[in-house]
């Protein structure tokens, strides 16, 4: 169902409250080290700066679990905000308080065509406080509803720009925009881009539909696994989980990452699929997961001694040439340890076939997560049709979860 977006509201002299996602990777002095995130959300924000709205920006940054936000400096949003300003070419103020007496005043004094970003709302509680829990305990449910209601009373109107977190009910995701009825509640331009890739991508595919799934443990995708079957006319198996594939096949995997608990779950899967279902015919492994280890190549049984940590040269190539007979390409999770080489060497083929089927004006979509990392690596994101910014939302969309976050906003 299409939701109206920011485009659709005249925000000139309004609040207008973003939900935005600026978990984005620091080092260990705190500066950032990819700043993606941020600018996949300028779109949103220049919009509404444009036209003469007052921006009021909440996002959550890493665990804090409950941490002292005057203390705990690592997990503080500003870098955020001070790399959005070095983006806009302008101010972003900063309130160190995501609700509160500090947060209150910086809002009031925000005047048209200005931004301010609240403190990581993960500093509070509340923020985390899942709708199960609150259901069943009232004491949650009003703390949760507190705090949401204290921040949906900065907002005129309320945006969802925040894909990575939109599978969640974090009380600024759903509880916030549940608490805002009667005003606009609306997509940013990156939600509606995420929803309308993933959408096509999997409701209405050009035909052959291919879906590459990788990672490291069936568990993570037996949904996904189990849908994507029903809707595509290949789903290609690749990464550690493969291994649980090849225990459930009867075959040996020496040291290679298994889940045993799962091995009736892969067996269930592999009669679903039947041919549909492609496994490696081959793997490259080595002794130790090491920069530059000495490696074989294997197909059938792994020994003992050794590990898989890639897909090898002759699944590559089927891989590759079912990828270049397809129109829509969905992938999610890498073929091998990207990280260490040789054993990046599957994972950047795979992603370069996807830059060569698009070229071919095949729909390819990246799945968000380490795939995403994979392909920006690799330096072909701009290469391929849509890279997701998130990686639990993008594969819980795959698997046809509904979005309580999104179902909640205005529907054009």
């Amino acid at each position: 169902m299409a939701k109206k977006t920011i485009a659709d509201v005249d925000v000139r002299g309004k609040r207008v409250l973003m939900r935005v996602d600026f978990n984005v990777p620091q080092d260990d002095k705190g500066n950032i080290t990819d700043d993606n995130r941020i600018a996949k959300a300028l779109p949103s924000i220049q919009h509404v700066i444009k036209n003469g709205g007052r921006l009021i920006l909440m996002s959550h940054l890493g665990r804090p679990e409950g941490k002292d936000r005057a203390t705990d400096a690592p997990y503080t949003i500003k870098p955020a905000a001070d790399r959005l300003a070095q983006l806009l070419g302008k101010p972003v103020r900063f309130s160190p308080e995501a609700v509160g007496p500090e947060a209150e005043k910086a809002v009031a004094a925000l005047k048209d065509g200005e931004v301010l970003m609240l403190e990581n709302v993960r500093f509070y509680e509340a923020e985390q406080i899942k709708d199960k829990k609150a259901k069943e305990d009232p004491a949650l449910k009003a703390k949760k509803e507190a705090f949401a209601g204290q921040l949906a009373a900065f907002g005129d109107v309320y945006v969802n720009d925040a894909f990575g977190t939109c599978h969640r009910d974090n009380a600024s995701m759903l509880t916030v925009p549940q608490q805002m009825t009667g005003k606009p509640r609306v997509v940013g331009f990156l939600v509606e881009k995420e929803l309308q890739y993933l959408g096509d991508a999997l409701n209405s595919p050009k035909r052959p539909f291919v879906a590459i799934l990788g990672g490291k443990k069936v568990s993570d995708k037996i949904g996904v696994i189990e849908a994507l079957l029903g809707k595509c006319d290949t789903v290609l198996i690749g990464g550690a989980m493969n291994y649980t594939f090849m225990l459930a096949q009867g075959r040996k995997t020496g040291g290679s990452l298994v889940e045993p608990d799962k091995v009736e779950e892969a067996k269930r899967l592999l009669q679903l699929g039947g041919a549909k279902l492609k496994l490696p015919a081959d793997v490259v492994a080595a002794k130790e997961l090491k920069a530059g280890a000495a490696t074989q190549v294997i197909e059938g049984d792994i020994p003992d001694g050794v590990q898989g940590f890639d897909i090898g040269p002759k699944t590559t190539a089927e891989y590759k040439k079912i990828i270049a007979a397809a129109r829509t390409i969905a992938w999610n999770g890498p073929m091998g340890v990207f990280e260490v080489p040789p054993f990046d060497k599957g994972t950047n083929e795979i992603a370069q076939a996807l830059v060569d089927a698009t070229a071919k004006g095949a729909i390819t979509v990246i799945g968000g997560g380490d795939s995403a990392s994979a392909i920006e690596k690799a330096g072909l994101s701009e290469k391929v049709s849509h890279v997701s910014t998130g990686g639990g939302a993008s594969l819980e969309f795959m698997e046809g979860k509904p979005f309580k976050a999104v179902e909640v906003l205005d529907n054009k």
